[in-house]
């Protein structure tokens, strides 16, 4: 590479060509020698202290989160049915096949119960290894059984220490990514300590434990901090080679733990990409990650019985057009500003045009529809028309998928993170324009080249990977609340990685002609350590207040409802109701659902459209007919629904079934013009007035002060 600087081997620092220079003026050979051997001691001494410190971190962070997740439901104290219920939505769905697992006669009836499930989705057999990625909880369930730990450790506490051991790795994993980036492992510590601090933003392990983000992103981590090694210069074939096996490795492990993994990466594919085009990373190894993705997409997509989702991924279209046409333009980075500038135009435009060609082609051909509701919604969101489509406005509706609220930026700042991040990340943008414009000119002036020098030595390959990875997730997270967490991790690894540079120092000090080595050195170990200090002395209270804050968990009516299933009802009972309560049914219970949160399925969308029906204004006769359609013997409405509060009008549920039916929503406020009244009262409302044209067909069994349970008659 010609663009970029490379750092020397050795520490990594200024010092290090300090001494480089002194000893090329005449040193003795006896004292460079012994230089030598100190210097090597020092390295392997600052390693092992480096590498005890990472341990200890993630180790701390892993007891941290499983201390408040203790403190704040009193975990050892509760019962089974409400450790089961305190995995909210699709985190108890996922769960439930864990304890299905485990509850299994034997290892291949567990596995054969999975591939032909016909308790998830009644009516219908369906492979839940195939449309859920659930493998890692097979995997867990398999490794307890096989573990002599029966007798010491309870099922649920195997499964929840893994998750927590996991944000070990995921620490870890930042502290070294950050580590390898300055070349320091004092900025591996304030990575770490600034994920900690800013927990509230940088995860939700706590309280979601079974989420399949808490499972993939540790390992994306590990794939970033190994993509960062490999980018580095003058490796040796045996150090190439084993990190492209990490990489493969992670990139394999958190495809298969996260039904996401293709459009995140594609983002970092969509990073290289861009990188590639002004020649800022080695092409070779840009190719090898393209074919790593796209090896490590296939595979799991084997493990999933050919998941037609992946096969039909952007990611998988957009990888192989970039590879066919890089084949097809083998000058693109050769000559003129203007001739390249042209040539990078076409070859855009090309890989855009032949990423949406395949991609269209297979979905045709395999007549995939699974992720069409992604597309809806971001269509929706980004205001290329309005949708009255149930499945778009059902994301649009949820915070989570909303826009990034403005005090998470105050929540960072308060640590200093943000703060600091928007200075480096000015800084490297800065570096990155000119190394883009450098590059694609060509120029080779010798004063050109030394007076750019500061610039492209603080953009080195791994340095401009990382750039590009955090504008690009940074636009994720601002766009949408729920990936946010990919994002501010991240951020804490390059506001640490600038804030310990060398490079970024040595730039800053020579625009304002104070730069020294020495200087250097002592300006950013000092800056560190007081940020350090600062972290400590201002959130260390708040800390130790979090972890002797003691709460309990409490929700006596779901409680009362799981204990009346199991106690009143059928093991083959089915049961209809709300996505995220059904799944909670399923774990506590074991009996047949409708529908589940698991929503990456066009026919379980439908079902689930045609099964809210129940409210909104719907002939009891129709409700009726639907809800037997799919062998319904048992549905619960939920008051928390059915009068609903906690959005505004035309974003509760019922509004958004209003207007996919073509009625005119409740309470005061507009319409749209071509909404009607519907002929008929609200169904959740009217059913409880037990009038006879309702009771005809539906028997209440149960009700306490949020649920209502109803039986359906068995007409001939």
């Amino acid at each position: 590479m010609t663009t970029v600087r490379q750092r020397r081997v050795g520490k990594g620092t200024e010092a290090a060509e300090d001494q480089a220079a002194e000893e090329k003026n005449g040193k003795p050979d006896g004292k460079i020698v012994s230089d030598h051997t100190g210097g090597k001691l020092w390295n392997i001494l600052s390693i092992t202290v480096g590498g005890i410190v990472a341990i200890s971190l993630g180790l701390l962070t892993s007891v941290y989160v499983a201390t408040l997740h203790e403190n704040d439901l009193w975990f050892s104290n509760i019962k089974e049915v409400e450790r089961e219920i305190s995995f909210r939505t699709e985190c108890g769905l996922y769960y439930s096949y864990y304890k299905q697992m485990i509850q299994a006669a034997s290892i291949q009836q567990g596995l054969h119960g999975l591939v032909y499930d016909n308790k998830t989705e009644s009516v219908r057999t369906i492979n839940i290894l195939e449309r859920m990625n659930v493998y890692q909880e097979v995997f867990l369930s398999i490794l307890y059984r096989i573990l002599p730990i029966q007798q010491y450790l309870e099922p649920v506490y195997f499964y929840i220490y893994t998750l927590f051991g996991l944000q070990a790795v995921y620490v870890i994993a930042l502290y070294v990514t950050s580590w390898l980036l300055s070349g320091t492992w004092l900025s591996g510590l304030l990575a770490a300590c600034w994920y900690i601090t800013n927990r509230i933003d940088t995860t939700r392990v706590e309280f979601t434990i079974p989420l399949r983000e808490n499972w993939a992103l540790p390992f994306f981590a590990v794939q970033i901090a190994a993509i960062t090694y490999l980018l580095r210069p003058h490796l040796q074939p045996v150090q190439e080679r084993l990190t492209l096996m990490a990489v493969f490795a992670a990139t394999f492990l958190f495809s298969l733990t996260w039904q996401f993994n293709q459009f995140m990466m594609l983002i970092q594919a969509l990073a290289l990409f861009i990188l590639d085009c002004f020649d800022m990373l080695p092409a070779a190894k840009v190719t090898w990650l393209y074919i790593i993705q796209i090896s490590g997409l296939l595979l799991v997509c084997v493990l999933q019985f050919f998941n037609s989702m992946i096969l039909g991924s952007l990611l998988l279209s957009f990888n192989a057009s970039v590879l066919f046409a890089r084949t097809i333009q083998k000058n693109l980075k050769k000559g003129s500003l203007l001739n390249r500038l042209g040539k990078l135009i076409l070859h855009v435009l090309l890989v855009l045009c032949l990423t949406l060609l395949v991609n269209k082609f297979i979905k045709k051909i395999l007549n995939l529809e699974s992720d069409e509701h992604i597309f809806k919604f971001l269509k929706a969101k980004f205001g290329f028309g309005a949708t009255r489509d149930f499945d778009a406005n059902l994301y649009l509706c949820e915070e989570a998928f909303g826009l990034l609220p403005l005090n998470t930026f105050s929540r960072l700042s308060d640590t200093l993170l943000f703060c600091i991040y928007i200075f480096v990340l000015f800084l490297m943008t800065v570096a990155a324009v000119i190394v883009a414009f450098r590059n694609l000119s060509g120029s080779n002036q010798v004063q050109f080249v030394a007076k750019m020098e500061e610039c492209t030595v603080t953009l080195k390959p791994d340095a401009a990977y990382n750039l590009i990875h955090t504008v690009l997730f940074g636009c994720l997270a601002l766009s949408t609340m729920r990936m946010k967490y990919l994002w501010t991790s991240h951020m804490c690894v390059f506001a640490s990685f600038g804030l310990c540079s060398t490079e970024t120092w040595k730039l800053i000090l020579k625009c304002v002609h104070l730069y020294t080595s020495q200087r250097t050195h002592v300006i950013k170990y000092s800056v560190t350590i007081i940020t350090l200090l600062y972290i400590s002395y201002k959130f260390w209270p708040g800390i130790m207040d979090e972890l002797s804050e003691l709460r309990e968990f409490y929700d006596p009516d779901t409680v009362e409802l799981m204990n009346w299933i199991k106690s009143n009802t059928p093991n083959t009972a089915v049961f209809a109701g709300s996505m995220q309560l059904l799944a909670g049914v399923k774990l506590c219970t074991g009996r047949t659902l409708t529908n589940h949160p698991h929503y990456e399925d066009k026919n379980l969308r439908e079902r689930t459209k045609q099964i809210y029906q129940i409210y909104a204004k719907r002939a009891p006769e129709d409700v009726y007919r639907i809800l037997r359609s799919f062998g319904t013997d048992y549905v619960i409405l939920e008051d928390s629904i059915c009068y609903e509060r906690r959005h505004s009008r035309g974003c509760r549920l019922r509004d958004l079934l209003d207007i996919a039916n073509g009625h005119i929503m409740d309470g005061l406020g507009e319409n749209e013009p071509d909404l009607k009244p519907s002929l008929y009262p609200r169904f959740c409302e009217e059913i409880k007035k037990n009038l006879p044209s309702y009771t005809t067909h539906f028997t209440r069994v149960f009700q306490n002060k949020t649920f209502h349970v109803y039986k359906l008659a068995k007409h001939k």
